[in-house]
C-alpha cells in the first residue's frame, strides 16, 4: 500500500470514536437484563446473537474481526428494529495449545537459558521437524495449512514467536506458567472490542477452564446431566491420536489436518507360501526371527468386495519395508509408517511398540508365490509398481484389473515389456496366464470395466496419469453405487450392499483385519505426525441413531441463510460417530466423575451459551469468576439441583441456601433469552463445534424444542488484499492494528464490503482507506446542510426530482430491509449507503431549482440509520448534529412511505437518455473520415432536437404483439427462435423487415430476463415528453447546449420514425449561426474584463445571461446579472469607465428584448417596444 500523505481525516474519526464509546460506557448502553413484568416476559421481543469465543493465545486479529462483524451488525440493526439485543462474549482457554506453548517455553529457558541464546540458523534447520507435507490436498472444508501454522510465521522457538507480539524477554519468561495466558490475554481481547465499538454486554463475559469456578461448576452440571442421559460412554475407540502428547489430538490441536478423521481399510492377508524366491529366501535364512513363522504382505484396500478377482499384488521395488512380529506371533510386511498405526491398534504386544524382525526393501520381495483370499487364482505372485505412495496405506496393494484402471495398465505394461520383467527377475509364470476376473456388472461398462475404460480412452500404460484419473473417475462410484456382484454366494447383489458383510466374513475366517489410520496426514502441535489408535476413553456417542435423529431434527427447524451450510449440516450429521470428549493433557474442567481426565475444548464448549444467560448475575463481569457474586452467590452454592432449577423448567426448586427470589431471578434470565437466535461463525466450524451444538442442545432439551438453537450464519475465510493471511509474509493484521490504520468505522465498513457468502471474502485495504474518506466526507456535507439549512429551498415538495427522490428513498430503506434481515451486509451497504448516496448526488445534480430542505433533512435522517449498524460512531455523532437528545442506539428504524417504481423508472429513463445523448454528441464532434487525414471536426452544435414515439414502428409493434401473446399463453416462456422466426415471417407487412426483426426478438427476449413482463408493453408506463420537459434545463446546461426542444416522431420525416421507439428517443444535434460580441464587465477586482459571446437570431435578455454564466462560472446566481448596451455603440466603448459610474451612457436591455442579426454584415440590432437600435460590436454586465 502507498504511504498515506496524512492522517486528519482519520484522526477525526477516531476521536468520535473515543468519545461515543466513552458516551455508551457512561449510559451502559448495550446492558440488557430479562424484563420483570410477566407480559414482557411471555410476549418476547428479544434478539440473542453469539459468535464462538475466541482462542486466548494471542490477540484477536482480522479473521476474528470478520466473523463476529456478523454479529455486531445484526445487533445494530434488529436493536433499531425494537428488539431487546443480547450480544456476550466469552474467551476461550481450555485445551492443549497454551499448556504447550507455556511447556515449551519453559523447555527453552531449560536448554538455552533464559533469556534463551538459541542456536544458528544452520543448526536450527536440523531442529525443525518435516514440514513438506504440511500443506496437503486442498478441498473447501479439510486439510489446509492450520491455523496456527500461518499465524505464528516463520517462527521456530515459541521465544520468538512471544517477541513477535511484541513483548520484552522479562514479560515472556512469566507464560512459562499457563495461567499466566489466562491474565494476560483475556483483558486485552476484552479492550481491542471495546475500542471497536462492539455493543456486547461485558458483564456476561468470563474465561473457561477450572480457573473460572462458575464455569468449572457450569461444564461439571452438564456432563453429569449428559452422562445421566448415556450420551457419554467409556471404551476403546478408533481416534486420532499423537504418541508424542500420549493422548487424543482434537482438531484445535492440530498444526495440521484439521477435520480429519480415521479411515477404515481392510488389512487383506496375502501368505507368501514357499517355494521362496532366491532372494527373499537368503533374508528369512539369516533371520532367526522369520524362521517357521507365517509370513504375510498386508494391502490395505476401502473395496473388500473386488478381492474375488486378484491376479497379483503390487509392491515398490525402491521402498523400505518392515517385517513385524504381530500379537498371534505372525509376520506382517508392510511400510514403517503403517506398522507404526498398527502397533497402537492392538496388532502388536505392546502398545506403540513396532518389534521389527527385519527391514527389507521392495525389490527382495518380488516374485515371491501368495495365497490370498478370495482370489479364484489358488497361487497370485508380487510385482513392480514404481508409483505406489508410501503417505498412503501399507505399500502393498492389491491388484484386480478388472475393476481398477491403474492395475490393468501396470498389468499390460509387464505383459508387454520383457526387460521390465528380466529387469526384476519376474518369470513369465508369474505374469502371462493371468487375466481379469469378471467379478462385478456395471451397466454400460459390462463386467470388465477397468480394461473397456482403458481401451475407450486409448491408454497406453501406466504412465498415462491424467487418462488414468479420468477412467477412474467413470468406473469406480458408478461401479460401486450400481454395480452387481457375479460371484457365487453374492450374484446379483449390488456392490454397496455387500461390502460389509463381505469384510466381516473375511476377517471372522482370519484372512482380513480391521486397520485404521488418518485419511490425510495429521500433525500435532508438538510437531508430531498421529496415528490412529485403540484408546481408552470416554466419548461422546454422536453416532447413536436416536440422538443423530433429534439432531436432524434440530436440522430441519434451523435456519441456515444458505444452501451450502445446510449441506455441510447434512453431511456431517450423516458421518459423525463417537467423539473422544476426554484427555490427559491441557487445561480445562475435570471429569466430574473420572478427574485424571480432562474435557476437552470441543466439548466443553457446545451449550455455554445458556452460561451467558446467568453469567452477569454469578461473575458480574470479573473475567475469571473470582470476585464477589452480585447475587452474593458462593460457586460451591451451585450444586446439580440448582443449575438444574435454573435450566429446566420442570425441575423444583432444590434444597439450597441461595434465596429464592436470586434463583427465580437466574431461571428468568435463562427462560427470557433462550433459545439462541443466531450463531455465527467460520464455516470451518460447521463439521465440528456447530454439529456438536445442535447435538447437545437436543440431549440437554430433548422435550423442549423452543430451547434448540434457531439459526447458523456461516462464512468463509477472510482474504487480506486477495491473498491469505500470514504472519510469515506479513500480510496480517490484528484487530488494534486495523483500528489504527483505519479507524474501527472504517474498518467496519471494508468489513461489510468484504464478503457474505460461504466463499472466502477479502478485505481490501485500499478499500477501507476510500471508506475512510467517503465517512468524513459524509459528515463535512451533513455539516455543511446544516450551516447552509436557511438557503435550502422550502414550500410543497412536489417537483419530478423531489417525488423520485423521495420515492428512491423509500425504495432503499425497503431493500437495504431485506439485506439486513437476510444478514446480508456486502449487499445492505450497498443499498444502504453507496446507492442512498448516489441517489442524494443524482438530487442534488437534477434539481436545478435547488435540493428541497425537508428532503435533505430527512434523507440525512434516514441514511444517518440505514448506516447505524455498520458505522455506529459516526452516525451516533450524526445523530447528535442533528439535534437529536437521545442516543442514535434507542432509535427506531426508518418506516418506508410509498415507493412509486413507475417514476423511479421514468428517472432511470431521464439519465439513460441524458447518457445516450452525450455519446451521441461526442459522436457527433468526431471529425468525419477523410482519406487525406486533414479532416477538421464540426462546429460544436448549440441545439439539439429529441424525437420521442408513443408507439413502435409497425414492423416493432407487430414482433412485440406476438411476443406478448405467446408470454401470456405459455405461462411466462417464450417459444424457441425458430418458431418465433417462422410466425413473423408469415406476416406479409414484416417481409422486408426480417433482416431486422430477429436482432429485435433477440434484444427482448434479453430485456425480459433482466427487467420482467414490462418489456412487452406497445407503450411506456409513463409520458415520456413530460419527464423530457420537466428537466429540459438539466438536458441542456448538462449537455452545454443552447436549446432542446422535445417532439413527437409522428412530427418528424420517415427514418426518425423507423429509429424512434418507446424509451429509445432519437436526437438530431445542429449548429445554430451567430454573430460574436465582447461582453465587458467595467467594475473593479472583476478578473474577467472581456469575454466573447455568441447572439444568435431570437435571442433574449435571459439566454444571453445563461451563455454568458456558462461561461464565466463565478456568476452562480444569475438573477443578479444586469444587461446592458452602450447610448453611442461607435463611441462609448471607447470611453474609459469612471470608478463608481459603471452605468453612466450606458441603457439596460428589458426582459421583453429581442435580438437580431444580420450574418452577412455581422451586425447584431435589439428590438424592444417598437424600437430597433444597432447595439454594435460590445455589451456591458454588471454583477449586483
Amino acid at each position: 500500500m502507498t504511504e498515506r500523505k496524512g492522517t486528519a481525516k482519520l484522526d477525526f474519526l477516531r476521536r468520535i470514536e473515543q468519545e461515543i464509546q466513552a458516551k455508551w460506557d457512561k449510559e451502559r448502553t448495550f446492558e440488557h437484563d430479562a424484563p420483570t413484568t410477566a407480559g414482557e416476559t411471555s410476549n418476547k421481543n428479544k434478539y440473542f446473537v453469539t459468535f464462538p469465543y475466541p482462542y486466548m493465545n494471542g490477540r484477536l486479529h482480522l479473521g476474528h474481526t470478520f466473523s463476529l462483524s456478523k454479529c455486531e451488525f445484526a445487533v445494530g440493526y434488529q436493536s433499531l428494529r425494537g428488539r431487546k439485543c443480547l450480544f456476550p462474549f466469552g474467551l476461550h482457554c481450555t485445551g492443549m495449545p497454551i499448556k504447550a506453548c507455556a511447556d515449551k517455553l519453559k523447555r527453552e529457558m531449560e536448554l538455552y537459558g533464559n533469556p534463551p541464546q538459541f542456536p544458528d540458523e544452520e543448526e536450527e534447520e536440523k531442529e525443525k521437524p518435516n514440514t513438506s507435507d504440511e500443506i496437503i490436498i486442498k478441498d473447501k472444508a479439510k486439510g489446509k495449512k492450520s491455523k496456527a501454522v500461518a499465524k505464528s510465521g516463520s517462527s521456530t522457538f515459541q521465544w520468538d514467536i512471544m517477541r513477535s507480539l511484541g513483548l520484552n524477554d522479562q514479560e515472556i519468561a512469566k507464560f512459562a506458567g499457563a495461567e499466566h495466558w489466562l491474565e494476560y490475554f483475556p483483558p486485552l481481547a476484552v479492550k481491542d472490542l471495546k475500542q471497536m465499538g462492539v455493543k456486547v454486554d461485558w458483564r456476561r463475559s468470563f474465561i473457561t477452564t477450572d480457573v473460572n469456578p462458575f464455569y468449572d461448576s457450569f461444564v461439571r452440571w452438564q456432563f453429569v446431566t449428559l452422562k445421566d442421559r448415556k450420551k457419554i460412554k467409556f471404551g476403546k475407540r478408533y481416534t486420532i491420536y499423537s504418541p508424542k502428547d500420549g493422548q487424543p489430538c482434537m482438531d484445535h490441536d492440530r498444526q495440521t489436518g484439521e477435520g480429519v478423521g480415521p479411515q477404515e481399510y481392510t488389512l487383506i492377508k496375502m501368505k507368501i507360501v514357499e517355494p521362496y524366491t532366491a532372494k527373499f529366501k537368503s533374508k528369512v535364512f539369516y533371520s532367526s526371527g522369520m524362521k517357521g513363522k507365517n509370513i504375510f504382505l498386508v494391502a490395505a484396500t476401502l473395496r473388500p468386495e473386488t478381492m474375488f478377482g486378484q491376479t497379483n499384488c503390487w509392491v515398490r521395488p525402491d521402498m523400505k519395508y518392515v517385517a513385524f512380529e504381530t500379537a498371534t506371533g505372525d509376520i506382517f510386511i508392510c511400510t514403517r509408517r503403517s506398522a507404526r498405526n498398527m502397533s497402537y491398534q492392538g496388532f502388536t504386544k505392546e502398545n506403540g511398540v513396532v518389534p521389527v524382525v527385519m527391514e527389507i526393501l521392495g525389490q527382495d520381495i518380488l516374485g515371491c508365490a501368495l495365497s490370498a483370499p478370495l482370489t479364484s487364482y489358488k497361487i497370485i505372485y508380487a510385482l513392480p509398481m514404481l508409483t505406489i505412495k508410501e503417505d498412503k496405506g501399507t505399500g502393498v496393494v492389491t491388484s484386480v484389473p478388472s475393476d481398477a484402471p491403474d492395475d490393468i495398465a501396470a498389468l499390460r505394461d509387464i505383459k508387454k515389456k520383457q526387460a521390465l520383467r528380466e529387469k526384476y527377475g519376474i518369470e513369465d509364470k508369474m505374469v502371462l496366464p493371468f487375466e481379469p476376473v469378471p467379478i462385478i456388472e456395471i451397466p454400460g461398462y459390462g463386467n470388465l470395466s477397468a480394461p473397456l475404460v482403458c481401451d475407450e480412452l486409448k491408454i497406453q500404460s501406466q504412465n498415462d496419469k491424467e487418462k488414468l484419473v479420468e477412467a477412474k473417475e467413470k468406473v469406480y462410484l458408478k461401479g460401486f453405487y450400481e454395480g452387481i456382484m457375479l460371484v457365487d454366494g453374492y450374484k446379483g447383489q449390488k456392490v454397496q450392499d455387500v461390502k460389509k458383510p463381505i469384510q466381516k466374513m473375511i476377517v471372522e475366517r482370519g484372512e482380513a483385519m480391521i486397520y485404521m489410520e488418518p485419511e490425510k496426514q495429521v500433525m500435532s502441535r508438538s510437531a508430531d505426525e498421529c496415528v490412529v489408535a485403540l484408546c481408552d476413553q470416554w466419548y461422546l456417542d454422536y453416532g447413536d441413531a436416536e440422538w443423530k435423529q433429534q439432531a436432524n431434527e434440530a436440522l430441519k427447524s434451523l435456519e441456515t441463510f444458505c444452501d451450502e451450510t445446510r449441506r455441510n449440516f447434512e453431511a456431517t450429521l450423516a458421518w459423525l460417530q463417537e467423539h473422544a470428549c476426554s484427555r490427559t493433557y491441557g487445561l480445562g474442567t475435570r471429569l466430574p466423575w473420572d478427574e485424571q481426565w480432562l474435557i476437552e475444548s470441543l466439548s466443553d464448549s457446545t451449550i455455554y451459551m445458556a452460561y451467558y444467560t446467568v453469567a452477569h448475575l454469578l461473575q458480574g463481569g470479573v473475567l475469571n469468576g473470582q470476585g464477589a457474586s452480585p447475587l452474593g452467590i458462593k460457586p460451591e452454592q451451585m450444586t446439580r439441583e440448582v443449575w438444574d432449577f435454573i435450566f429446566f423448567k420442570s425441575s423444583p426448586f432444590p434444597k439450597t441456601d441461595i434465596p429464592k427470589e436470586h434463583l427465580q431471578r437466574l431461571r428468568r434470565e435463562f427462560e427470557y433469552w433462550y433459545p439462541v437466535d443466531v450463531r455465527v461463525s467460520g464455516k470451518d466450524l460447521v463439521p465440528n463445534h456447530l454439529s456438536y451444538y445442535l447435538y447437545n442442545h437436543v440431549a440437554m432439551w430433548p422435550s423442549d424444542n423452543a430451547k434448540w438453537p434457531q439459526a447458523v450464519r456461516a462464512n468463509g475465510h477472510l482474504l487480506l488484499n486477495s491473498e491469505k493471511m500470514s504472519k510469515s509474509t506479513g500480510n496480517f493484521l490484528t484487530l488494534s492494528q486495523a483500528i489504527d490504520k483505519f479507524s474501527a468505522d472504517g474498518m467496519r465498513l471494508a468489513l461489510a464490503d468484504a464478503g457474505d457468502t460461504v466463499e472466502d471474502a477479502n478485505f481490501v485495504e485500499t478499500m477501507a482507506d476510500a471508506g475512510i474518506l467517503r465517512l468524513y466526507t459524509w459528515v463535512e456535507w451533513v455539516k455543511e446542510m446544516i450551516a447552509n439549512q436557511n438557503n435550502l429551498r422550502t414550500g410543497p415538495a412536489d417537483t419530478f426530482n423531489d417525488r423520485v427522490f423521495a420515492s428512491e428513498m423509500n425504495a432503499g430503506i425497503l431493500k437495504t430491509e431485506q439485506h439486513y434481515d437476510r444478514m446480508m451486509y456486502k449487499e445492505a451497504l450497498k443499498s444502504g449507503f453507496f446507492e442512498f448516496q448516489a441517489a442524494k448526488d443524482k438530487y442534488r445534480e437534477l434539481a436545478i431549482e435547488g435540493m428541497h430542505r425537508d428532503l435533505v433533512f430527512q434523507f440525512i435522517e434516514r441514511q444517518t440509520l440505514l448506516l447505524a449498524p455498520i458505522c455506529p460512531h459516526l452516525c451516533e455523532y450524526t445523530w447528535g448534529l442533528l439535534g437529536k437528545t437521545s442516543s442514535l442506539m434507542k432509535a427506531s428504524w426508518p418506516v418506508a412511505g410509498p415507493v412509486d417504481e413507475i417514476l423511479i423508472r421514468s428517472s432511470q429513463y431521464l439519465m439513460e437518455t441524458a447518457h445516450d445523448l452525450r455519446l451521441r454528441l461526442k459522436a457527433y464532434m468526431l471529425p468525419p473520415k477523410s482519406k487525406k487525414g486533414d479532416s477538421k471536426p464540426p462546429a460544436k452544435p448549440s441545439h439539439c432536437t429529441i424525437y420521442v414515439a408513443k408507439s413502435y414502428p409497425p414492423w416493432q409493434h407487430n414482433a412485440l404483439s406476438l411476443l406478448g401473446k405467446h408470454y401470456r399463453s405459455n405461462n411466462g416462456v417464450l417459444p424457441d427462435n425458430k418458431v418465433i422466426a417462422s410466425e413473423l415471417g408469415a406476416l406479409p407487412e414484416l417481409k422486408k423487415y426480417m433482416k431486422r426483426v430477429m436482432p429485435f426478438v433477440a434484444m427482448i427476449k434479453e430485456n425480459l430476463e433482466k427487467n420482467g413482463p414490462r418489456v412487452l408493453d406497445l407503450e411506456l408506463e409513463f409520458d415520456e415528453r413530460a419527464v423530457l420537459m420537466e428537466n429540459l434545463v438539466y438536458l441542456t446546461n448538462s449537455l452545454e447546449l443552447e436549446q432542446i426542444d422535445v417532439l413527437f416522431a409522428s412530427e418528424a420525416d420517415d427514418k426518425v420514425k423507423e429509429d424512434c421507439c418507446p424509451g429509445k428517443p432519437f436526437s438530431v444535434f445542429r449548429s445554430q449561426p451567430g454573430v460574436c460580441v465582447s461582453l465587458v464587465n467595467p467594475q473593479p477586482c472583476n478578473g474577467l474584463f472581456s469575454i466573447n459571446v455568441e447572439i444568435r437570431q431570437g435571442d433574449s435578455r435571459d439566454s444571453i445571461i445563461r451563455r454568458l454564466a456558462k461561461v464565466n462560472r463565478l456568476i452562480k446566481d444569475m438573477s443578479r446579472v444586469k444587461l446592458m448596451r452602450y447610448e453611442d455603440p461607435m463611441l462609448g466603448p471607447r470611453r474609459v469607465p469612471v470608478l463608481g459610474q459603471e452605468e453612466q451612457g450606458k441603457l439596460p436591455i428589458s426582459n421583453k428584448s429581442v435580438f437580431n442579426i444580420n450574418l452577412e454584415e455581422k451586425r447584431v440590432t435589439v428590438a424592444d417596444n417598437g424600437l430597433t437600435v444597432d447595439i454594435g460590436d460590445t455589451l456591458v454586465y454588471l454583477v449586483h
